[in-house]
């Protein structure tokens, strides 16, 4: 199995692309939607048209697995149920200054970006470690 990395980031006309970093089936994959998941949709749609291709070409298929890498606006446009000030200030940000950046009004930089992954990775343990009777 392949896997390959997708960037997924929202347009300036409040779209969402999302597209590989890697040449799958003998090329780049690229998709929109007006949603995340409208545009993860239509990614899975240009995968298999691509493999179909492919293998009308004589090439042998194989299986492909897509991980992704979102920016904030999709992050949070995607994963809607979390709450943008809760993990804001898990992550020691600013809240206000965090809803402008998951609504796009400013940019976050590295920094920001390496507390926030640092913070879903423990929201992760956490949620793994958790159970009900």
């Amino acid at each position: 199995m392949e896997k390959v990395l997708v960037t997924i980031s929202q347009a300036p006309d409040g779209t969402y692309w999302c597209h590989t970093e890697s040449d799958v089936y003998g090329g780049g994959l690229n998709s929109a939607g007006s949603t995340v998941k409208d545009a993860k949709d239509d990614l899975q749609i240009c995968l298999e048209d691509a493999r179909e291709d492919f293998i009308e070409h004589g090439g042998k298929p194989y299986e492909v697995e897509f991980e992704y890498k979102y920016d904030l606006q999709s992050f949070f446009e995607y994963f809607s149920f979390l709450n943008v000030t809760d993990i804001a200030r898990r992550a020691g940000i600013n809240p206000s200054l965090m809803r402008q950046y998951a609504s796009g009004i400013k940019n976050a930089g590295e920094k920001t970006y390496a507390r926030l992954s640092a913070c879903m990775a423990g929201i992760t343990k956490e949620l793994q470690a958790a159970s009900f009777r």
